[in-house]
This record gives structure tokens, sequence and C-alpha cells, in this order.
């Protein structure tokens, strides 16, 4: 597979103006395919999100470089490409809204890149029915609850075709519906339409749902792999602040009892294991 977004020997610091000023990200060398979906895990201060600001170009690094299909994001004349390319959702939805209509929400950003305007409708009306909000398009945002603001700025996103959407911790403001109805946006994007998706949390059933999880601590990479051979660490992962997955700490202490479930990281997958050992 192709990669989408290079990270070549990336140091970052915020102060950089100051000698002794700290690194944020620190020599990170990282490539992410294209059509995949990456989970991000650090705690609070760990540069996962200096990481994704990194990814188009909100933020360029003192040392190294970021490549976007090859375009390198501290090329001042390419931002508008590199942001056609990788999409961001933050964290706060109603940061995001500019428009007292859903649709016209959605339009702002393809009527920024010039597009047509017939075109304009097509992948608005498109990009609300990928998220589920086709129905909400005459609505005003502002009366939408979290989950569905999210969308919207997902489908906002979407209506300026790019190829990656990177989310920077989307359903920390949210109830469990709308986290759900979020991971479930996402997850419907990365598999039906092949975007790629680099999603930024702190929650672990989260992060179980994706391709890859990486994991940051202090500025660097930790952990790097599938959800699986990532969360086998469970000592060293919470020694670093962070939890693993329940079902995965419930059968790391069932296995120190001798009863081995073997890799679990959902409530589905520890019921299966369990039923079968009954057997």
């Amino acid at each position: 597979m192709n990669s989408i977004i290079d990270f070549e020997n990336v140091t970052f610091r915020y102060d950089e103006q100051e000698e002794n000023s700290k690194e944020v990200l620190r020599n990170i060398n990282l490539s992410v395919e294209k059509g995949s979906f990456v989970a991000v895990l650090g705690h609070n201060g760990s540069g996962k999100s200096t990481l994704a600001k990194l990814t188009n170009a909100i933020l360029v690094p003192q040392e190294g470089k970021v490549l976007v299909e090859g375009i390198d994001t501290a090329d001042e004349d390419r931002k508008n490409d590199i942001r056609r390319k990788v999409g961001m959702v933050f964290q706060n939805p109603d940061n995001q809204i500019v428009a007292t209509m859903v649709e016209d929400d959605v339009a702002f950003g393809p009527e920024n890149l010039g597009v047509d305007p017939k075109e304009i409708r097509r992948r608005v009306d498109e990009s609300l029915k990928a998220v589920g909000m086709f129905d909400y398009r005459l609505h005003e945002p502002h009366k939408l609850s979290g989950g569905q603001k999210q969308r919207v700025a997902i489908a906002g996103v979407i209506a300026m075709q790019t190829d990656c959407i990177v989310l920077d911790e989307p359903t920390a403001m949210l109830d469990p519906r709308g986290r759900k109805e979020v991971m479930d946006t996402v997850k419907r994007l990365n598999r039906d339409m092949g975007i790629t998706i680099i999603f930024i949390t702190h929650y672990m059933d989260e992060a179980v749902q994706a391709d890859r999880v990486i994991v940051i601590d202090d500025g660097r990479i930790r952990y790097d792999g599938t959800p699986g051979n990532v969360f086998r660490h469970i000592k060293e992962i919470k020694k670093i602040g962070l939890d693993v997955p329940q079902a995965t700490e419930l059968s790391y202490l069932l296995k120190n009892d001798g009863i081995d479930l073997g890799d679990v990281l959902t409530a589905d997958e520890f019921v299966s294991a369990f039923e079968k050992l009954r057997r």
C-alpha cells in the first residue's frame, strides 16, 4: 500500500526562539497508509494533538519533514493542496460550526475552495448522506446534539473531498450515545469510502476498533502495531498513565489466576472466549 502521510525525523517545539524550549515531539518517524484506520493514544501533554496538527500544516516542524502525498507541509504555496487532501475535525463541535443552517455549514469549505455551485450542491447532499445527517440539512446546528454536530463537522470535511480525516479527540465532549454515533460514522467512512482515518483519543474502547494503534509518551512513539499487539503491554501502558481496554485487563487478571482466555480486546471477545473455555 502507498502512504498518504509520512513523518521523517520530525521534532517540534512550541517556543522555538528559546534555546532550552521543551521538545513536544522528538525524532518521530511514521508512515500512514492510504485507506487505513489509525488510533493515536497518549496522556495529556504527550504530544498526540501536536502530531495531529502537523498532518495538515496547522503546525510545521522545526526539524525533519511531514509529507502529504509527497508534498512538504512547510511549503507555504502548497498549504491549500495539503488541506484538500487532509481535513481536521476538532474536539469541540461548537467551535467548528460557522453557519446558521446545516447544509450551509457543510458547503462552507467547498465554497472557500471556489468549487462550482452545482458541484457544491452535489457534494453537500452526498456528504450529509454519508454521515446520516441528510434529513437534518435544513436544521439549525445549535439545536442538534453533540454527536450530530460532530457528524456535521465530519460532513464538512468530506465535502472538501479530502482523502484523509484527522479527528483530534472528537468524542471527548460527547455522551456515550454521541460517541457511538461518531465512531460508527468514522468506521463506515473508512470501510465504505476508503477514507484514511487518524483518530486521536483517550478512550481505549475506541482505539481497539482501529486497524493500528500508536501510543505516544513524552513526545516519542512508545508502541505501534495492531490493537492486539499493543495492548499486550499492559503493565508498561499503565506505567505511562494510560489504561487498557477493560476486557483486556480482566482477561489479564484471570490469566494470573491460571485462566487463559488469550488476547481479548472487547466485551464480546471476552464473553466468547469465556464460553469456549466452559465447554
